[in-house]
C-alpha cells in the first residue's frame, strides 16, 4: 500500500464518520437553540430543563436515523472489503 492509498483510505473513513454524525449534530444544535430561546423567554434557568429536551431530541433522532446509518456503514464496509485486494499489495 502506498502512502497515497493510505491517505485516501483514511480520508474516506473520516468523511464517512463526518456524514454519519452530521444529522445528529444538526438535531442537537437545533434542539439546543430552541431550548435556549425558551429558557431566555421564560427565565427558567434549571439545568434539567435544558438537558432533558436536548437528550430526548438526540435520542429520537438517533432512533429515526439508525436504519440509514446502518445502511451507510454496511455499504462503506462492503466497498472497503471489496477493494481489499487493491490495498493489500
Amino acid at each position: 500500500m502506498t502512502s497515497e492509498m493510505a491517505v485516501h483510505l483514511f480520508r474516506q473513513a473520516l468523511l464517512q464518520a463526518f456524514w454519519l454524525a452530521m444529522p445528529l449534530l444538526l438535531i442537537g444544535l437545533i434542539a439546543g437553540v430552541v431550548v435556549s430561546i425558551l429558557q431566555v423567554l421564560t427565565s427558567i434557568q434549571d439545568t434539567s430543563f435544558g438537558a432533558v429536551p436536548r437528550l430526548t431530541a438526540f435520542l429520537l433522532g438517533l432512533l429515526l436515523l439508525l436504519p440509514w446509518m446502518a445502511s451507510q456503514l454496511t455499504a462503506y464496509t462492503a466497498a472497503l472489503w471489496g477493494n481489499l485486494g487493491r490495498y493489500a499489495h
